[in-house]
């Protein structure tokens, strides 16, 4: 009997297998990103192999990113839908063994001879009597796979949740970096600007002092003025950008950024991280944390139709109790008063009205769904590196041309004061030329802020410590 019912529930625990073999769709991607967008020099580290500690030099950037990743509110929050996810899986796995339950009665009672209650005089005896029992409640005998489709689909999504954490902390990181390179611009941004605002004050006042003495006209006065008041405003513009990036820093750090940071590093520093290699776009398949959760999810919507498929069969469950029953406690547990009794019961669905077809049309439609979303989640990955492989040469080369420009242009404005000095030409030309450098002065800050945000792209889009956690 123990050898029959051990054989039976080895066969509910194995079951067959309705759901679609999963195999891993092809990549809708190229094999290697489009020539001409990686430098040419051979790369020295891999991205997801390199923890981001290593990657950013600048060690207030490093501070406020361990502070995000300590505190941040959607990060913890992200960690506590892991553990949900644990404890479904929890559940749905334990579906797959029985329950089995130990429970214990004793009762006394008066009863007459013919088994009707007691009645007063009838010469009834008082009984007592004492059970202790092993049972098992209606446990599936998973046949078709239904219930072990299921946990592996609770697995699948416990997996997905765990990626989807390391696909957000991948992603605060980037969003601390760029918020911090924003403030780092703004700073920057504003100590050129006050010294442009200075110095066009001090050129205001000698324009002041010379229409005064009638050695230039009132429009070379209103000339200065009105540049003067551009560089204010523009000041004004980056201080509110400046506090903004501060506040924005707090959210992402999960509270107020200390004041007692250490030194951080020029944005032209910032430009000089680790060399990174881009290798062939299959890496990402197992290096980006959101392709591993599209593909969990994936395996997930796949184990869901195997369990809408077995809801077209037979449900077979099985009740069974064993244990001891006697009138007298101190002989309870012995031979002669053993009691078991087992009970299969099999379900047949006949007329749902449609309802189990529903189901796998849902089930089915999901995987359909799911195998798309996989399939774009790995063409944005491909089309993020490789932006980020073209932003790596194209922005260096707007560095290098805009730095050459400003040397331009400070010679320029040079030779302009020094031609207005000898007379040669109107003060409007020292002020075109001063406002040309000022301009070009700025957008050297920004396409600088914009080659370190890019090179922070490409780390986190080739999928950055991700293996060096």
């Amino acid at each position: 009997m123990h050898k029959r019912t051990a054989c039976l529930f080895a066969l509910a625990l194995t079951g067959c297998q309705l759901a679609p073999e999963y195999q891993r769709p092809e990549s809708p991607v190229p094999a290697s990103y489009p020539e001409g967008e990686a430098l040419t020099d051979e790369r020295q580290f891999v991205a997801a192999e390199l923890p981001w500690q290593a990657f950013f030099a600048d060690p207030q950037l490093r501070v406020l990113i361990a502070q995000a990743l300590a505190n941040n509110r959607d990060l913890q929050a992200a960690v506590h839908r892991i553990e949900e996810a644990r404890g479904l899986y929890r559940v749905q796995h334990a579906d797959r063994f029985p329950s089995l339950g130990i429970g214990a009665d004793a009762t006394r009672g008066r009863f007459n001879p013919g088994g009707a209650q007691a009645v007063p005089g009838s010469g009834a005896s008082v009984t007592n009597t004492y059970s202790v029992n092993a049972t098992v409640s209606a446990f599936e005998l998973d046949f078709w796979g239904a219930v072990r489709n299921l946990s592996t689909a609770a697995r699948a999504e416990y997996f997905a949740r765990i990626e989807a954490q390391r696909a957000f902390r991948l992603s605060l990181i980037r969003d601390v970096a760029s918020t911090y390179l924003g403030l780092r611009e703004a700073v920057e941004r504003i100590a050129l600007a006050e010294a442009t605002v200075s110095s066009r004050r001090d050129e205001l006042r000698i324009a002041k002092v010379r229409l005064d003495a009638g050695v230039t006209s009132a429009l070379d006065f209103n000339q200065a003025e009105a540049l003067l008041t551009q560089a204010e405003i523009q000041l004004a513009a980056i201080m509110l950008t400046r506090e903004e990036s501060q506040n924005l820093l707090a959210v992402l750090t999960g509270g107020v950024v200390a004041e007692s940071l250490p030194e951080p590093m020029s944005l032209a520093e910032q430009s000089n991280p680790p060399d990174l290699e881009a290798g062939l776009s299959s890496s990402l398949l197992v290096n980006r944390p959101d392709i591993l959760a599209a593909e969990q999810r994936l395996i997930a919507a796949r184990a869901n139709v195997g369990g809408a498929r077995a809801a077209f069969f037979p449900q077979v469950t099985l009740t069974g109790r064993f244990g001891y029953a006697s009138s007298e406690f101190s002989s309870l547990i012995s031979s002669s008063n053993e009691t078991w009794s087992i009970g299969p019961s099999i379900t047949l669905p006949i007329f749902d009205f449609g309802r189990n077809r529903g189901n796998l049309t849902v089930a089915e439609a999901r995987d359909n769904i799911a195998i798309a979303e996989y399939e774009r989640t790995i063409q944005t990955a491909f089309n993020e590196v490789a932006d980020a492989l073209a932003g790596r040469r194209y922005l260096a080369e707007q560095v290098d041309a805009r730095r050459r420009n400003i040397e331009t242009l400070q010679r320029v404005v040079n030779l302009a004061r020094k031609r207005y000095q000898e007379g040669v030409v109107n003060f409007i030309e020292v002020l075109d030329a001063e406002r040309s450098l000022f301009e070009a002065e700025q957008a050297l800050i920004q396409i600088r802020r914009a080659e370190a945000q890019n090179l922070v792209n490409l780390y986190v889009a080739l999928g950055g410590g991700t293996l060096g956690e």
